[in-house]
């Protein structure tokens, strides 16, 4: 039998005043537990009750080893409820995926604050506008934006990636300000490009549930977002780029919103992780939080 087992039996017998009395709180019959002790006495070959038809009693030895054997046992308990604790406090290393430029932009202030809520946990996050793979590479979460292909990973919708349409005061007075989607196609167009295709060379957009798709023409074409902001800032041609991204250029005046009156293009975007990877308390939490702040109600009240 399993000592430690024996032990509590013993223990609750002893506080109990009997096996009837330890049974209910072990969640075993009066002769289990009186199977447990006796196991006991022959593991020690020695007697630790004295038991008659009416009481039952602690002999010398069965005493001093009712005090060793509650230490245990408490011990135990404590560690039980320490590993419990535990499961349930996020800690360790979150090695997480994300695109370059929605990392450095939304991503960042949000993963600084989970890290100030959750000080044992440390984040290992690699921006890349590669398709990682999860299981080859380690990662235990990657943000996603676009089609999904993998269907064996465990996928969380988020608010689709918005995009807006911006350009320099300077290129306007210089080139004039589009008007509708169609106007594009008479302008410099500037192309991100992605690390699995090219530069999108369509650009849709849509107002009162009609859908716009103008074709552009991209002579520059740069797979960094920084460099494709400087050439909108510098007044080389119109951008196309996500909405926190060019907020702070558009606050300043460096850039004026374009076709506002039209929902310019968004992308789909999903946190993937593994379905075994949920069950620690670090992931659980991190898919919460991101989920709270990038899920598809956020996009209600953005």
């Amino acid at each position: 039998m399993d000592r430690l087992t024996s032990m509590s039996a013993f223990v609750a017998a002893v506080q109990a005043g009997s096996y009837a009395g330890a049974a209910p709180r072990l969640g075993l019959s009066a002769q289990m537990v009186a199977k447990h002790v006796a196991a006991l006495e022959r593991h020690l070959g020695a007697r630790l009750l004295n038991r008659t038809t009416r009481r039952q009693s602690l002999t010398e030895l069965g005493a001093a080893y009712y005090e060793r054997c509650k230490h245990i046992v408490d011990e135990a308990v404590a560690a039980d409820s320490l590993a419990q604790v535990m499961s349930d406090m996020p800690r360790g290393t979150l090695k997480i995926s994300a695109p370059v430029t929605f990392g450095s932009y939304s991503l960042m202030p949000f993963i600084t604050g989970f890290l100030r809520q959750y000080p044992e946990v440390e984040i290992d996050l690699h921006l890349t506008d590669r398709a990682v793979d999860l299981v080859e590479e380690g990662f235990e979460a990657a943000f996603r934006i676009g089609p999904l292909h993998n269907a064996s990973l465990t996928a969380r919708p988020l608010a689709p990636y918005r995009l807006l349409v911006a350009a320099a005061p300077d290129y306007l007075a210089r080139h004039g300000t589009p008007l509708i989607p169609s106007d594009l196609q008479g302008h410099e167009c500037l192309g991100y490009v992605f690390w699995s295709r090219p530069a999108d060379r369509e650009w849709q957009f849509s107002r009162n549930g009609e859908t716009h798709t103008v074709r552009v023409a991209s002579r520059l074409q740069v797979n960094e977002s920084k460099a494709l902001l400087t050439a909108a800032i510098d007044g080389f041609g119109i951008v196309l780029g996500p909405a926190d991204f060019l907020e702070p250029a558009l606050g300043s005046g460096q850039l004026v919103r374009l076709l506002a009156d039209f929902q310019a293009p968004s992308r789909p975007m999903h946190l993937l992780y593994s379905a075994h990877r949920q069950k620690t308390a670090k992931v659980r939490r991190f898919i919460e939080a991101v989920v709270g702040r990038f899920g598809p109600l956020t996009a209600l009240s953005d």
